[in-house]
């Protein structure tokens, strides 16, 4: 076999086994992951997550998941805990302490000290008949049959099962505190999702020129007013309102159509009644809008007044598809 069919083999190996031991997690969903989801959810405390060595970076990911999703958390290390950390320990605070052997040196001495402050104790622990196991309030079982590893050491298949875990309790909390997609994107502001869900077309379209020519206008100016602007359109105005717009694709129909045009004015080419949108309309109406007629720029407007004019290039630029 060549080197890089093995590299496949041995790839496709890991993936299989780790697919495997999240499979079998289902099975160690009882009523301890119940309880526990109640308990943090009753909580008026913080849940403080942690851990030593690579169980300390999946109770990192692990808060963060807790945190984006409403459930207030922070990651505490377990050797720093008792080297003062554990001052960040409220008396209200549920503790999830991650540990595969649920033996460590760190663990033990912790854990005495949280049962004498009487904060609830969770551990999620891939042996349940480990020390920190029997004195744990609840046990979230993530045992494996074996790591990925061919020498069954480096933590890799574990480290998956206790990630897994951890998101199907943040998943739940997330469930039980009604958590809507108004909420994450709040605490999203920037990403593309809190962008959909609070951007407004003027936080956009304020930043580019409002092109606007006159109903009497030669198409000369037209065009310089189109091509200086750099938005591909422009409002025409009558009496101050915006009756019409042009795009550079009614200047190509015009040519299509003319052979001379140097007679033509901005009303003899426009498009009446064109699509716009309001000022204060979330940008994702307005790329709804243009998505469904297939254009790209709206006329944007601050009731019956013209405000400018919201392309296409901005929303993607801001990452919102």
């Amino acid at each position: 076999m060549s080197t890089n069919s093995k590299i496949k083999e041995t790839a496709i190996s890991v993936i299989k086994d780790e697919y495997q031991a999240i499979i079998n997690l289902a099975d160690s969903i009882n009523d301890d992951f119940v309880e526990s989801a109640n308990v943090i959810y009753k909580s008026k405390g913080r849940v403080i997550v942690t851990g030593i060595g690579k169980s300390a970076i999946i109770a990192q990911k692990i808060v963060a998941t807790f945190n984006s999703t409403g459930t207030p958390s922070i990651f505490m290390h377990a050797a720093d805990a008792i080297h003062g950390d554990l001052g960040i320990v409220r008396p209200d605070d549920v503790l999830i302490i991650i540990s595969k052997s649920g033996e460590t040196p760190e663990i033990k001495v912790l854990v005495p000290l949280l049962k004498a402050r009487k904060n609830k104790i969770i551990a999620l622990v891939g042996n349940i008949t480990s020390y920190l196991a029997q004195h744990s309030d609840l046990i979230l079982n993530t045992t494996v049959d074996r790591e990925a590893c061919p020498n069954n050491l480096a933590p890799t298949t574990s480290t998956t099962a206790q990630l897994v875990m951890g998101d199907a309790l943040a998943v739940c909390l997330l469930k039980l505190r009604g958590f809507s997609a108004t909420d994450f994107a709040n605490y999203h502001p920037g990403g593309s999702l809190g962008k959909k869900m609070y951007m407004r077309v003027h936080d956009l379209s304020s930043k580019n020129d409002a092109p606007a020519v006159d109903i009497n206008e030669s198409i000369t100016n037209v065009i310089i007013e189109i091509s200086s602007k750099r938005l591909g359109t422009t409002a025409v105005i009558d009496d101050g309102k915006m009756i019409g717009v042009i795009t550079d694709g009614d200047l190509r129909r015009m040519i299509e159509n003319h052979d001379d045009y140097k007679h033509l004015t901005a009303k003899d080419i426009m498009t009446k009644e064109p699509l716009s949108i309001e000022k204060d309309s979330l940008i994702v109406n307005a790329l709804s809008l243009m998505r469904e007629n297939n254009i790209t720029q709206l006329p944007v407007m601050d009731g019956d007044n013209y405000s400018g004019v919201i392309h296409l290039h901005d929303i993607l630029k801001e990452g919102i598809f």
